[in-house]
C-alpha cells in the first residue's frame, strides 16, 4: 500500500520480482477494504495515504486482524510517528528514502517468523507466552508482571522469534532513540527481565550480535 503511484509500481514489481503475489491499494480507504475481504500474510503499509491515512488503517487492522503484521514504509522518519506505528501495532518500520532488497528482506522476517503468533491478544513465542492486554510474561507456568520497557523490549524479541536482534536495533526500536554506544541500558533491561522470569527465560545472548528468543 502507497501513495504515490510510481514508488507503489515500484515496489510491487521488485516484490512479484522476488515471487511474492502482491495486491498493490493506492488509497486507506481501498487498502482497508481489501485486507477485511480477502486474507494476507503481510501488509506494507504508508503512512501519508489518500482518504484514510496510514495510522488509522493500521489501527482497524489491529482491531480486525491482531495476528496480521504490518510493515510500515513511510517518508515520514520522526521518532514521534514511528512510536505511534509501533504502538499501534506495527511490526517493523522502514523510513524512506529505502534499498528494495532490504524490504524484501524485512517482509521475508515477518512471513518466516509468523512462529511468533497470535492468538487473541497473546503472542507465543516457543515457551513463552506474553500477554498484551495485562503486559504479562508467562514462561513454564509462572506468569510475572512487566514494566513498559520490559515488556517492549520483550514483545519486540517475540514478535521476531528466532532473529537475532542487535542491541543498536532494540535501541531505536524499543527506547525510540540512539544512546551513547556506550550506553548499557539494554543489557540491564534484559538482565532484570531474566530475572524477573527466572530460569526459564527464554532470551539467549548472541555474543557480538545481540540477543534472541527461541521460536
Amino acid at each position: 500500500m502507497e501513495d504515490e503511484s510510481r514508488i507503489l509500481a515500484f515496489v510491487a514489481r521488485g516484490l512479484e520480482a522476488e515471487g511474492f503475489v502482491v495486491d498493490a491499494a493506492a488509497d486507506g480507504v481501498d487498502a482497508l477494504r481489501r485486507c477485511r475481504e480477502e486474507r494476507y500474510d503481510v501488509v506494507v503499509l504508508d503512512l501519508l495515504l489518500p482518504r484514510l491515512d496510514g495510522l488509522t488503517v493500521l489501527r482497524e487492522l489491529r482491531h480486525d486482524q491482531p495476528e496480521l503484521p504490518v510493515v510500515i514504509l513511510s517518508a515520514r522518519s520522526d521518532l514521534a510517528t514511528k512510536l505511534r506505528g509501533f504502538q499501534f501495532g506495527a511490526q517493523d518500520y522502514l523510513s524512506k528514502p529505502f534499498f528494495l532488497d532490504e524490504l524484501i528482506a524485512r517482509v521475508r522476517v515477518q512471513l518466516r517468523h509468523a512462529v511468533g503468533h497470535f492468538d487473541g491478544n497473546i503472542v507465543h513465542a516457543g515457551r513463552l507466552e506474553l500477554d498484551l492486554a495485562r503486559r504479562q510474561a508467562r514462561v513454564g507456568g509462572v506468569v510475572t508482571d512487566l514494566s513498559d520497557r520490559e515488556f517492549r523490549l520483550l514483545h519486540h524479541l517475540a514478535l521476531h522469534a528466532g532473529e537475532v536482534i542487535s542491541r543498536e536495533r532494540l535501541l531505536a526500536e524499543v527506547w525510540g532513540y540512539h544512546f551513547d554506544p556506550g550506553s548499557n541500558v539494554v543489557e540491564v533491561c534484559v538482565r532484570r527481565l531474566r530475572k524477573k522470569l527466572g530460569a526459564g527465560a527464554p532470551i539467549e545472548t548472541i555474543r557480538h550480535a545481540g540477543y534472541r528468543v527461541a521460536a
